[in-house]
């Protein structure tokens, strides 16, 4: 019998009522398979947990930070095996150590170095279904790990190559790939199909589909992700070397985005070897003389303060916006390029950066952008399937 992996979101897992609504899809799909499932915590739990500890520190000790935020995953892990037993179907929850999940010791970022699937495939020959908390492992230190905000994608498909799965299905409240999010743009409309590398671009440009790094790992091991809705039973979108005849796949818009200017640096180049020890991810790097400009999410700000405090530095911090259109071999059509441009002319002068690449073109802004020129730019690029 083929394995299915199965993850749920935190909006899918939220309440006992939605519960119930994942519990007769991983039924449905025991019909024909064995099934693994891994899910995040219920709905703000994590945002809810990162809140209360901040409340008691401002930067709060990350592996004390990982201990707390892995319990979220639990509850949700323990009350849909408890339903799932209730329904007649034989399930157990494993947490990430328990499931044999490996990391290194990165805390609040770690990555997945080793998966022992024993205890797994024993639950599994004893034919029950098995529920995995998402978004966590342990490192040699025997230490609870996790793996970032929306891990739980990357645990799915790390289950999922390790266990020479089938499929990997990503299930939440949107049943699919869009070519911009849904939510912001009317027109938008479902992708039945991506390339990986597209992908990658898409969740790497601050789009909240998939985690970045699951993307990465299911193009190493070909694992095909389908990404559907927990709520309807919609075609979702299919992940995997199959590539679409259209160019343009999605347009992102990004505010969590931070420019950093520091002046006064007697050695810029070091300077980025301090962010990158800090976890910190930095996206443009710029370095004229003593004078350093970069960008950062905005949740690494107080990590970044905390850095420079009390140097010497002359600083200034802004908020941005990041505006990116993907698709592959988008660099060999200029006339998209001419199009972009065109859309944000009245405001041109606020662009501080045109980055173009095989997949990728990117206009950085001095300012938050109005979501009307993103309406705009879909309306001109890809109102069409």
């Amino acid at each position: 019998m083929n394995t299915v992996v199965l993850k749920f979101g935190g909006s899918s897992v939220s309440d006992n009522i939605n519960l119930n609504i994942v519990a007769q899809k991983i039924i449905e799909f025991k019909k024909e398979n064995n099934v693994v499932c891994v899910v995040s915590a219920q709905g703000k739990t994590t945002d809810n947990l990162i809140k209360e500890a901040k409340e008691l520190s401002a930067i709060p000790n990350e592996r004390e930070m990982d201990v707390l935020l892995s319990t979220g995953e639990q509850v949700s892990a323990s009350k849909l095996a408890i339903l799932l037993n209730m329904l007649g179907h034989k399930a157990i929850s494993l947490t990430g150590w328990q499931a044999g999940i490996y990391t290194n010791s990165d805390y609040q970022s770690s990555k997945v170095v080793d998966i022992n699937t024993s205890r797994i495939n024993k639950e599994i020959e004893d034919g029950k279904i098995v529920v995995v908390t998402g978004f966590q492992g342990i490192d040699k230190y025997s230490n609870i790990t996790t793996l970032g905000r929306g891990g739980s994608d990357t645990t799915a498909v790390a289950l999922a190559a390790a266990l020479k799965a089938e499929h990997c299905y990503i299930f939440s409240d949107v049943d699919g790939v869009y070519t911009a999010d849904p939510k912001s743009v009317k027109l938008a409309h479902k992708l039945s199909s991506i390339s990986y590398e597209e992908m990658s671009y898409i969740s790497g440009e601050g789009a909240k589909v998939l985690h970045d790094r699951c993307v990465e790992l299911a193009e190493k091991y070909d694992m095909p992700i389908i990404t559907a809705s927990t709520f309807n039973t919609h075609k979702g979108t299919k992940i995997s070397n199959c590539m679409e005849d259209t160019v343009i796949k999605s347009i992102i818009k990004n505010d969590n985005i931070l420019l950093v200017k520091i002046g006064n640096i007697e050695l810029p180049y070091n300077l980025i070897n301090k962010l990158i020890n800090e976890n910190i991810k930095i996206g443009k790097y710029i370095i004229k003389g003593k004078y350093a400009e970069f960008t950062i999410n905005k949740t690494d700000r107080a990590k970044l303060e905390k850095m420079l405090d009390k140097k010497n530095y002359n600083i200034s911090i802004e908020s941005v916006t990041k505006i990116s259109v993907v698709g592959s071999g988008i660099s060999n059509h200029p006339e998209i390029l001419k199009k972009i441009l065109d859309v944000f002319k009245d405001i041109n002068e606020n662009i501080l950066e045109i980055d173009v690449s095989a997949c990728k073109i990117s206009i950085l802004f001095s300012e938050i952008v109005d979501i009307k020129y993103l309406n705009n730019l879909h309306d001109k690029c890809c109102c069409k399937k």
